[in-house]
């Protein structure tokens, strides 16, 4: 095997890694970022989180002018009911000074008190 053999086999090798990199950078630049910085395409805002039991999860959802109430487990993510955001804005103004506490927004779009 000659010099020549050997740079005739790297050759391709090193023309695809260059291909992949240069397809990461394109991903990188043109989708959304995983830990950095949050692109604002998507009107999509998880507002809280409420641990119920072991992998089982309440969750408040904000998509663009609705808060969702989901229920989360490990094998699916049910609605279980669809507010407006506009009416959660404002409760949330009103008490800036305390943190929203997850059952009482919940009990007072559910109309409970």
């Amino acid at each position: 095997m000659t010099f020549f053999d050997i740079v005739k086999s790297f050759f391709p090798l090193v023309l695809i890694i260059g291909l992949l990199y240069g397809v990461l950078i394109l991903v990188r630049k043109y989708s959304f970022s995983i830990g950095g910085k949050k692109l604002r395409l998507s009107n999509v805002d998880v507002v809280y989180n409420q641990l119920i039991l072991p992998k089982k999860y309440l969750s408040l959802v904000r998509v663009q002018d609705k808060i969702l109430v989901l229920g989360v487990s490990e094998g699916n993510i049910t609605l279980l009911k669809e507010l407006d955001y506009e009416s959660f804005k404002n409760d949330e103004e009103t008490s800036k000074d305390s943190k929203p506490n997850f059952v009482d927004i919940f009990k007072q779009n559910l109309g409970m008190k």
